[in-house]
């Protein structure tokens, strides 16, 4: 496993966040989390809008989107399979995740 790097903000020590917004069929999650797998990472949280309708309504709010994966890193917003995909092959999301 990669190890996160820690960070400071206001003063308090923390690191990035995975989490991803999912439901309990999905190919592309199951896409996006072996991406992090292989990178040596897991989602911290992930959040299943066919469980909670709640949920759905939040993430359409923050991301404008309704479907899913939608990741966030951090604070980032990062989108969808394809975005994670395409910051992959272009060596940002080495740079998001600090290694």
């Amino acid at each position: 496993m990669a190890k996160r790097k820690f960070t400071y903000q206001d003063g308090l020590l923390t690191m990035k966040k995975i989490i991803m917004y999912t439901s309990n069929y999905c190919p592309f999650c199951s896409n996006a989390e072996q991406l992090f797998k292989n990178k040596g990472f897991s989602i911290d949280e992930k959040i299943y809008i066919d469980r909670d309708p709640d949920e759905l309504s939040k993430m359409m709010e923050t991301t404008g989107k309704r479907t899913v994966p939608q990741i966030f890193i951090g604070d980032q917003y990062i989108g969808g399979f394809d975005d994670l995909r395409e910051i992959d092959l272009s060596g940002e999301l080495d740079k998001i995740l600090d290694i």
